[in-house]
């Protein structure tokens, strides 16, 4: 590796970027969430689809925020770019940061919830000795952080190497997934029910109906919310982006449509052909996810399918993020605000080799806090957390940027209108307030051991650490003679 001063270069189209989105917004939100969600938000029952759809409001509005966003500030550190330059710099780097460490810990997340999968799959060809080490605690945390590691080798090789991993996998996907929504449409509860029988001897009788409640349906889609998280990593690429102006925004919007409409097909199909209740109550007896409810019903080729299927998934969403969470160091450390060796630049391969190490030694961190937590939605609560907040503030950033930065307003090339600017902004600060009060109370009120069990004041200490690191970087800067305003007056250079 030759570390050097040399530019990011702009070479991932309309189709990588896309690419990126998908890969980040699927994975465990679409084979585990939303079965899951029945142990972690008890009493939801039939009504997760439901909140699934509310879920996408406020997702909505902050990718259109993004979106316009994303059009007139086309740089590295998407998020952190945008505040910093349209609210205030230290909102900017707030927004961000907890971005950052919200995507970081959820990547080792992924990599650690990954090994199961590949347990699962030897299993069903017979392998049942190698399944079984994957059980092991030491050699799952080893396999998470080498897939980590491994994806962080193919980041800095370039987008050559980045695209060509990433969009086989992302069609592949697709392809496997679909047999979860054509056979979960085929199939019926009673074919579920007299399935179970015959392979485990086990009577089911579904329950029909169940009580709503408006609390519980407001806190499942709170965290059902984590299922469109992603979509903000093309942002995070604007410095590599073909045509950035246009295919930014576009990518933002194809990459939430899609995974919106395939998420929804997938989980209604696995809901039509599996009870509610069956699955309410196996989860709190086991973790489970789609591939594993629909395995009763399908022939053994096709359960390793859509195993194989809900792998990829998985494993499709690291490169992508190890991609956004390293962008959002290297925009920092072009700021002033990490240090400066972080935006070296691989001479040959044109990535930023140095924060794509670090964004692989954090995420490696969030492997070994899933291992001890014993719990992968601790995770998952601390990205929820992370992302409203970040959302929020696009949406609020959207809405000052004509005020504190109208040159770079004057930038916007989609949604030009300024009614229409506001009209998103506010709705999206107002749903996103909302969930962000549930969530915040579902986890305050939440029994754990532990009180580190707590997503929030685990964020808020985070949080207090990157207000200490911003204030000193600042003063640093004041005391060298620079002045911190006119770095945040205009977009970075090239």
């Amino acid at each position: 590796m030759r570390p050097s001063k040399s530019k990011l270069t702009r070479q991932l189209g309309l189709l990588a970027l896309t690419a990126t989105g998908i890969c980040s917004m699927l994975g465990a939100s679409i084979n585990v969430v939303p079965f899951m969600i029945q142990r972690n938000v008890p009493g939801i029952g039939p009504y997760v689809l439901y909140a699934f759809a509310f879920a996408a409001i406020p997702a909505i509005f902050a990718a259109f925020a993004y979106g316009i966003l994303a059009s007139a500030m086309p740089r590295a550190g998407g998020s952190y770019i945008y505040a910093s330059r349209g609210l205030h710099p230290y909102l900017g780097f707030i927004a961000s940061f907890s971005q950052w460490f919200g995507l970081s810990i959820v990547i080792g997340v992924i990599a650690y919830v990954t090994i199961p999968f590949i347990r699962d799959i030897f299993m069903e060809l017979g392998w049942k000795e190698v399944a079984s080490s994957l059980e092991i605690g030491w050699i799952r945390v080893s396999l998470a952080i080498l897939l980590i590691w491994s994806f962080v080798l193919i980041n800095i090789r370039g987008s050559k190497s980045y695209t060509a991993t990433l969009l086989p996998m992302m069609f592949l996907m697709f392809a496997l997934g679909a047999i979860v929504i054509v056979s979960g449409f085929l199939f019926t509860p009673s074919d579920f029910i007299e399935a179970l029988e015959v392979k485990e001897n086990r009577t089911f009788i579904p329950i029909e109906v169940a009580r709503f409640d408006w609390r519980i349906f407001l806190s499942a889609a709170a965290l059902l919310f984590s299922s469109f998280i992603g979509f903000d990593s093309i942002a995070q690429a604007g410095g590599e982006a073909k045509n950035p102006t246009q295919n930014l925004p576009r990518a933002i919007l194809l990459a939430i449509v899609s995974v919106g409409v395939f998420y929804f097909l997938f989980a209604t199909a696995v809901y039509h052909t599996v009870p509610w209740s069956f699955i309410a109550e196996e989860s709190t007896r086991k973790d489970i996810s789609a591939p594993g409810l629909l395995s009763y019903v399908l022939p053994s080729s096709l359960g390793i399918a859509i195993l194989v299927g809900a792998a990829i998934a998985l494993i499709n969403d690291l490169p992508a993020m190890l991609l956004s969470v390293s962008r959002l160091m290297f925009a920092w450390a072009k700021d002033g605000i990490f240090p400066s060796f972080i935006t070296n630049i691989h001479s040959e391969f044109h990535t930023p080799s140095v924060a794509l190490i670090l964004a692989g030694a954090m995420a490696s961190i969030g492997v070994f806090g899933s291992h001890f937590a014993g719990d992968f939605f601790l995770g998952i609560d601390i990205m929820v957390t992370s992302m409203m907040v970040n959302f929020l503030l696009m949406c609020i950033t959207l809405l000052t940027l004509p005020k504190v930065n109208p040159s770079i307003s004057e930038k916007i090339t989609v949604f030009k209108n300024k009614r229409i600017q506001r009209l998103i902004g506010w709705c999206g600060v107002l749903f996103l307030l909302l969930f962000l009060s549930i969530h915040t109370y579902k986890d305050i009120s939440s029994s754990v051991k532990e009180w580190y069990f707590h997503s929030t004041p685990v964020w808020l200490i985070v949080m207090v650490g990157a207000s200490i690191i911003f204030a000193i970087k600042w003063n640093q800067m004041k005391n060298k003679g620079i002045d911190p305003k006119s770095i945040f007056n205009k977009l970075p250079e090239e």
